[in-house]
């Protein structure tokens, strides 16, 4: 059974461009390596939903937190046996956001703590209801909310079709995030965390994570 890691963060934190060296990195020592991405756009309906409510689509639904945050937990309901299926085919199955995200965003949306009732309610929902893999290592890319936001900005101006959402344009939300996911990570909520900065060395750090001693998939509050 291969290794669940996620990387998480906020909004232009520079997940993909890490997860790509951390692959990288990994396919160099002739690991087997596969990456998701959440959530699934063009490939979930309920990822494309929560994409269109961003937008202004679908009346009201944005403006429900619990209601965004089904959607995106559906999302990864549905993705689980897939996941199962890669982590049994590879050494490593990277994700790029995950159940975190959930918690994170949602406690802040409701500008909740990390011990609030939001993220427990993420936590059993997906975890324990839904089902879904718990990973054996999170990433938090621990970057300033300021230089996110600039990242993000500078995203959408160079490629069209990257235009932010409501919660990129958000900056109050990103720093209440940014928060949330602080807690999460110092609480080793759900399984081990790695808090990282934007200077992490990705080949050190690959080397780090995937021989680390795995956690047995805890899930904690």
């Amino acid at each position: 059974m291969g290794t669940l890691i996620v990387i998480e963060g906020v909004d232009g934190a520079g997940k993909n461009t890490l997860a790509r060296r951390l692959v990288s990195a990994w396919e160099r020592d002739d690991l087997e390596v596969t990456r998701i991405g959440f959530p699934r756009y063009d490939s979930s309906v309920h990822a494309d939903l929560a994409a269109e409510a961003l937008r202004g689509e679908h009346g009201d639904t944005a403006q429900s937190v619990h209601a965004m945050a089904l959607l995106f937990a559906l999302d990864r309901k549905y993705a689980a046996p897939d996941l199962r299926k890669a982590l049994s085919h590879n050494d490593i199955v990277l994700l790029d956001r995950y159940v975190a995200s959930n918690a994170a965003y949602t406690a802040a949306r409701l500008e909740q703590s990390a011990d609030g009732e939001a993220v427990e309610w993420i936590r059993a929902l997906e975890f324990e209801r839904f089902g879904v893999p718990v990973p054996d290592v999170q990433i938090l890319l621990d970057v300033p909310v300021d230089l996110a936001a600039e990242r993000a900005a500078s995203r959408e101006a160079d490629d069209a079709s990257r235009t932010r959402d409501a919660y990129e344009r958000d900056g109050s939300l990103q720093s209440r995030t940014s928060a949330v996911y602080g807690g999460l990570a110092a609480a080793e909520w759900g399984s081990s965390w790695e808090v990282v900065g934007p200077d992490v060395d990705p080949d050190r750090l690959a080397a780090d994570i995937f021989n680390q001693p795995s956690d047995g998939g805890k899930v904690t509050t």
